[in-house]
């Protein structure tokens, strides 16, 4: 790591640690609702999950099948001279037999299905809001960023992934959001069972860290937001995941015709080694996307660039990785060699039901090799306000990378 790097990583780090501080010393005491009522006019939550998912692979592998049904439940107090609290936990039940690689059940004779059984609580966090337009939150938390590329839930998954750190949201700045955080562990989807030394960096449940986060998001300009961010990943366990990426993007949409818009975004981020890791590296991540888009019908085309230099390539570990790449996560690592993803995608509806479809062709950044193809459909149908049901396939046609692998998804779920 360049002592530039070093320098800009560490004042970010004193600045957000500097927001953070203030904004808890500011704390106003000030009178409010009473705290009976605080508590007794919050509002639940309840968000249940039936999958059935089935992955074969073209290797030794069995063909995995598993049916689970994940619930989620929570609650979130009124405020109280501006404090509030949020609870939720999380369980999910194997229906039948589990004849799937759940990551922590040890059937590592199936394909990977990483859904294991467990309860645990998803969120719980001490919120504040007495600062002007300002939002505090410590505990147990869901950040989602901009399109969750590098920060996001992973929401497909049935365990969700959280965060135990310090968030700040501030909105003063016109059209603009300010997030500054500082994450201490991640609870991935691999469920707490998942631990070292037997899991490694890919598969663990709690991804322990010193973090900080900063995104600025600007929505005043006429094109489109503008974004820019610094995430500072510094882990406790796995020092040679440490990374810092910086990062600007810029999302927006124009008229064209009537009823006619262009969508457009474009994306660059610069990561390279931080604190402890042992690598002295530096590898780039670029992302362009254009659109056509009228009312319910809408066509994409995209490119994503994940540098690799044979040795290191860019990574996003805390990203919710299966909305990017193709469904079949084939690379929810990027590959030593990197990634070149071209992509066309179509959407629509009809009588109600939302229809999508996606190709890709991935190749090596690194010497252009061919990886393979894919396939991705989509078919949902909300019901009501509070449900959905789905159907969803995955094919992957692998020519120099992995093997070919098809998986398809059906489900149903219910939120109040």
């Amino acid at each position: 790591m360049s002592r530039r790097s070093s320098l800009i990583s560490t004042q970010l780090a004193h600045a957000v640690s500097l927001s953070l501080s203030l904004s808890l010393l500011a704390l106003p005491a000030f009178a409010g609702d009473s705290f009976a009522d605080a508590i007794t006019g919050g509002k639940p939550s309840l968000d249940a999950r039936y999958r059935y998912e089935s992955v074969s692979q073209e290797n030794a592998l069995k063909a995995a099948n598993a049916s689970t049904l994940r619930l989620r439940f929570g609650y979130e107090t009124g405020e109280f001279k501006g404090f509030g609290v949020m609870l939720e936990g999380e369980h999910l039940s194997v229906l039948g037999t589990d004849n799937y690689n759940s990551t922590t059940n040890r059937k590592t004779a199936y394909s990977i299905i990483a859904d294991p059984e467990f309860t645990e609580v998803n969120q719980a966090y001490l919120s504040y809001s007495g600062l002007p337009n300002t939002k505090l939150k410590y505990g147990r938390q869901r950040i989602v960023l901009d399109n969750q590329r590098f920060i996001g839930n992973v929401g497909w998954r049935q365990n969700e992934q959280t965060f135990d750190g310090l968030t700040v949201v501030n909105q003063s700045l016109p059209a603009t959001t300010i997030t500054a955080g500082y994450i201490y562990n991640a609870n991935r989807v691999f469920s707490d069972q998942s631990k070292p030394p037997v899991a490694t960096f890919a598969n663990v449940g709690n991804a322990h860290m010193k973090s900080p986060i900063l995104n600025v998001s600007y929505k005043g300009w006429r094109v489109g937001e503008i974004v820019g961010y610094g995430y500072l990943l510094d882990y406790a366990d796995f020092a040679t995941s440490s990374t810092q990426t910086w990062g600007l993007r810029l999302k927006g949409d124009t008229a064209i015709a009537e009823g006619m818009k262009l969508l457009y975004t474009a994306e660059y981020a610069s990561q390279s080694d931080y604190k402890k890791n042992p690598a002295n590296y530096s590898v780039d991540y670029a992302f362009l996307e254009a659109g056509l888009a009228k009312g319910v019908n809408i066509v994409k085309l995209g490119y994503e660039l994940l540098e690799g230099n044979g040795t290191k390539s860019f990574q996003t570990p805390l990203a919710t990785l299966h909305a990017f790449n193709g469904w079949a996560d084939i690379f929810l690592t990027t590959p030593v060699n990197g990634l070149k993803d071209a992509y066309l995608g179509a959407g629509s509806a009809l009588y109600g039901i939302k229809l999508d479809a996606i190709y890709h062709d991935y190749r090596a950044d690194k010497g252009n090799a061919r990886y393979g193809t894919e396939w991705n459909l989509q078919v949902t149908k909300p019901i009501a306000k509070n449900y959905l049901i789905g159907i969803k396939y995955a094919s992957y046609n692998a020519k120099t990378f992995s093997v070919d692998t098809d998986k398809v998804w059906l489900w149903g779920e219910a939120k109040f």
